[in-house]
């Protein structure tokens, strides 16, 4: 008879793989490797995920749901609105903490475009959390989305040039003058 699956013991191994990934990226991910750097087997991984593809989107769910609640924690703590919290959350996105999140963020991404079948929704997810933020913080917008989605543009926008050029002042000048063409829209 089969051992029953230790809960504790996946949950411990995704976020030391979260973390991993976090720090290498998913770009050339193998398990053996992986498995090593975790202190595990790649006979373990299977065990506790199946296969390469469900451990992989554990990790991305994990990720996803740490930036998440970082991203949330941070807006209620803020307690901005409007352009502030659009400001705010730049500064919380472009700080050299966030950037492992960012650059996963858009490995994801663009890989969700190039292959849209690898990933659930094609990536749908990573769009709709900063939409619900957004869509809550720029009140009295039209409920169709899309000051929310112009916001979320911009930020992604701005986000890799800043990642890919090392641009911080274009960026954050950018962004600033972004932020004031939205003060007199209000």
């Amino acid at each position: 008879m089969a051992r029953p699956a230790d809960p504790g013991r996946r949950a411990k191994t995704l976020a030391a793989a979260a973390d991993y990934v976090l720090e290498h990226g998913l770009a050339g991910l193998s398990l053996r490797p992986l498995a090593s750097a975790l202190g595990t087997s790649t006979r373990m991984l299977l065990y506790d995920f199946s296969s390469k593809e469900e451990l992989v989107m554990a990790v991305l769910t994990e990720i996803r749901g740490r930036e998440a609640a970082m991203l949330a924690g941070y807006v209620y703590a803020s307690s901005a609105s409007g352009p502030e919290l659009v400001q705010a959350v730049w500064h919380w996105a472009s700080s050299a903490e966030r950037a492992p999140f960012m650059r996963l963020f858009f490995e994801v991404y663009t890989d969700a475009m190039a292959r849209p079948g690898t990933y659930s929704q094609r990536g749908q997810a990573m769009v709709t959390e900063w939409l619900d933020q957004f869509g809550a913080a720029l009140a009295g917008t039209p409920a169709d989305g899309a000051p929310a989605t112009l916001v979320i543009a911009v930020l992604r926008g701005l986000l890799l040039d800043r990642l890919s050029t090392g641009d911080t002042a274009r960026t954050d000048r950018a962004l600033e003058l972004f932020t004031q063409l939205l003060a007199g829209q209000s």
